[in-house]
């Protein structure tokens, strides 16, 4: 077994251990060509950002903030344009806002863009009328369409998912700086939401957040005075699974000699790549960026403390982020003794909720779908937990989208099995739409200031 020890790590150490979830390119000279040609190329992030956003996170892991991480299930070429950027910038915006009001508390800002592109898959092949092909594995590796060539691994489809996370990123850090951001403006986004709901709850959140703007205003603290009230940070994730990709992206910072993944700010691992002695924590370790761990109902106490030991032995804050995803069904029971067992380690790490991937089901028309309730049910249950135990349910992780698809059942619209068809745009797994998204940060508001009082 390969040893994960800091004296061996170098950007291609994890090329000697065991790895999953890779695609098997034909054409191995294309790929060192690209991966060669991706090395000469700027960073997507900076250090600086890198390390700012891990003292946000340190907060967050000692309840002083609140993780906000959403976007895409998997970006795609076909839908990349500056409307669907700003559509789901526009609803983290609001959403924030009206988590901000309920905690009292910083929101942390972390889109799932510029750079989400892989998936893992279930099987490395996919058969449909007798005919037999390498499976999707996003839009950077292969393509949807249903045939050899497109189902074909490309290195460079690569260098089209850099460019156009570079171009993601540079209009992003646009709409965070250049005004698009301003609260003032968010709010009125929020009381058109409202209007167009009935739900009394959610008039009196957006009319309380109107009276403090107003009363700030009278104060002379409004978005032309005071600059934090147009602008807003705003980072970046997405999985760590091609590994071809993030090593070429590796690079040594200027200032502390650190090696930093500069393809975001912060990098995940999934739950099918998480082994110890496998290639992703093996590459992962040796980056300064914060991490996320997925962690699913069958993980253990051994598995967790392992995770830390790799990922981060200097128990440092802020530096890991466990991701639960275990389903509405199963957290109840699963989560508090793993919860109660972690806690006694004394490891700090940021503990936030997924309740998308363990709510998946197959409706009966064939289309994957999450019931709106079983996630609003495993994210109750998160925060009940926690406060239980008296830790700290430090942010959210969701697969959503700006646009108004019809992929997850139910909420205010009340979308149906017989509506999935309607608008069912996903390129893998289904999200919640923004009205989904804004109404589920509604809900959960109350939490979100019972864990910060």
């Amino acid at each position: 077994m390969a040893q994960n020890t800091h004296a061996t790590w170098t950007p291609k150490s994890w090329r000697n251990f065991k790895i999953q979830q890779q695609p098997t390119y034909p054409n191995q000279t294309l790929l060192q060509n690209v991966e060669k040609e991706l090395s000469g190329y700027p960073p997507l992030v900076f250090a600086g950002e890198v390390r700012s956003l891990k003292q946000c996170l340190a907060k967050a892991t000692k309840g002083e903030a609140f993780l906000l991480q959403g976007g895409d299930c998997a970006e795609s070429f076909s839908e990349f344009n500056a409307i669907n950027i700003r559509d789901m910038f526009k609803v983290i915006l609001q959403m924030a806002v009206v988590l901000t009001f309920a905690g009292k508390c910083p929101i942390v800002k972390v889109g799932r863009l510029a750079g989400q592109f892989a998936k893992p898959r279930s099987s490395d092949t996919e058969t449909i009328n007798g005919v037999t092909l390498p499976s999707y594995r996003g839009d950077n590796i292969n393509s949807i369409d249903f045939n050899k060539e497109s189902r074909e691994p490309d290195p460079q489809r690569i260098l089209h998912a850099y460019h156009q996370s570079a171009a993601t990123l540079n209009l992003l850090r646009a709409f965070a700086q250049g005004g698009f951001a301003n609260l003032e403006e968010v709010q009125r986004w929020n009381l058109d939401f409202t209007e167009a709901h009935s739900q009394e709850k959610y008039k009196k959140i957006t009319q309380r957040i109107t009276e403090s703007l107003r009363f700030m205003d009278a104060c002379g603290i409004n978005a032309q005075t005071i600059p934090q009230l147009r602008e807003t940070d705003f980072y970046t994730s997405h999985e760590a699974l091609l590994l071809n990709y993030e090593e070429a992206l590796t690079r040594k910072d200027s200032l502390t000699d650190d090696w930093y993944d500069c393809s975001a700010h912060m990098l995940w691992i999934g739950e099918r790549t998480r082994g110890l002695d496998e290639a992703h924590l093996e590459f992962l370790r040796g980056v300064k960026n914060p991490l996320g761990v997925k962690i699913g109902p069958n993980a253990t106490l051994d598995e967790l403390c392992g995770i830390c030991d790799i990922l981060n032995p200097q128990n440092e804050e802020g530096r890991l982020n466990f991701i639960v995803r275990m389903g509405a069904d199963k957290i109840q029971k699963n989560f508090p003794p793993l919860l109660a067992k972690f806690t006694q380690e004394g490891r700090h790490v940021l503990w936030s909720i997924d309740p998308m991937h363990g709510n998946t089901i197959k409706a009966t028309s064939g289309y994957k779908t999450r019931p709106f309730d079983a996630i609003l049910s495993e994210v109750s249950s998160f925060f009940e937990i926690h406060q239980a135990q008296g830790s700290y349910a430090g942010g959210i992780h969701l697969e959503m989208t700006g646009q108004d698809v019809t992929e997850c059942m139910g909420g205010s619209q009340q979308i149906t099995e017989e509506n999935l068809s309607d608008r069912y745009h996903t390129h893998c797994d289904p999200r919640l739409n923004a009205t989904q998204a804004l109404e589920l940060a509604f809900l959960i508001s109350d939490k979100i200031k019972k864990a910060h009082a």
